[in-house]
């Protein structure tokens, strides 16, 4: 079994007060930020590595990100996936959601057979969760989002169990197929020293457009067609007070505010 799984590097959430917007591009400026891999990537890479420990095969991970994003390709690796594949090129700068799951769609292709496409369901940078199904739409296959569950049946069917508002679906899916995992499908396994050190000897690839056959023109920002009408941050206001009196004046008083406000 081949199960492949997109992963995205993100801000990491403690230098979040470090990130600026282009004022031009209206895009997240994230030079000189730390990265780390999107927390439900990390879901679903757990998800793949245990399908292969229970069915065998192979985990491959993709991802489009400039080239400073080895390292996250390497922890993937570290944390027990086979190979890695990077697309990198100046020509995907600004790709929007369409953009980035056309070109992603072209590098599984040129991959070759897989029977499944793992996502996390959503990224902390952007949360429009798009990119999967759009993957399963350039493919020609089916696309599950939220799956908190998944198993493989005797006659090789993948049953999933998906949380919608107030209730699961379960869904029997023949692969191949896309699926977008949520936080509760499992806890990611932890890297370990032997690990790291393990992932240098695997198999980094780093494809450019030249090596994939990009047919649309759905390439970077010129092929976005996502049009941002307006991004801010918003202005952080800092209010304290301090409570007076002595430690059971203060313990009273905090008590009755938080009974006020709905928390007592």
């Amino acid at each position: 079994m081949r199960v492949i799984v997109c992963i995205k590097p993100v801000p990491d959430p403690k230098h979040w007060n470090r990130i600026a917007i282009d004022p031009e591009t209206q895009t997240l400026l994230r030079e000189g930020i730390p990265s780390t891999i999107n927390p439900l990537d990390r879901n679903a890479l757990e998800t793949a590595l245990s399908l292969r420990e229970s069915e065998g095969g192979e985990v491959v991970v993709v991802s489009m990100a400039p080239p400073d994003a080895q390292p996250i390709m390497r922890e993937a690796l570290a944390m027990g996936a086979d190979r890695a594949i990077l697309i990198s090129d100046k020509a995907f700068a600004g790709s929007d959601t369409l953009s980035t799951a056309h070109i992603i769609s072209s590098a599984i292709r040129k991959l070759g057979p897989f029977e499944l496409i793992l996502c996390g369901d959503e990224t902390i940078d952007g949360g429009t969760a798009q990119v999967s199904p759009q993957i399963a739409e350039f493919l020609g296959i089916p696309n599950v989002m939220h799956v908190s569950g998944l198993e493989v049946t005797p006659d090789r069917l993948f049953r999933t169990r998906s949380r919608i508002e107030h209730a699961y679906l379960l869904i029997e899916i023949k692969p191949p197929m896309v699926l977008s995992v949520v936080k509760e499908i499992n806890v990611p396994r932890y890297v370990t020293l032997m690990n790291i050190l393990e992932a240098e000897q695997k198999n980094l690839q780093v494809w450019s457009s030249k090596e994939l056959d990009l047919t649309e023109p759905w390439v970077g920002l010129s092929g976005s067609p996502t049009e941002m009408l307006g991004l801010s941050a918003p202005k952080r206001k800092a209010k304290a007070e301090m409570l007076l009196g002595d430690p059971k004046q203060q313990a009273a008083e905090l008590t009755n505010r938080l009974h006020r406000l709905g928390f007592l």
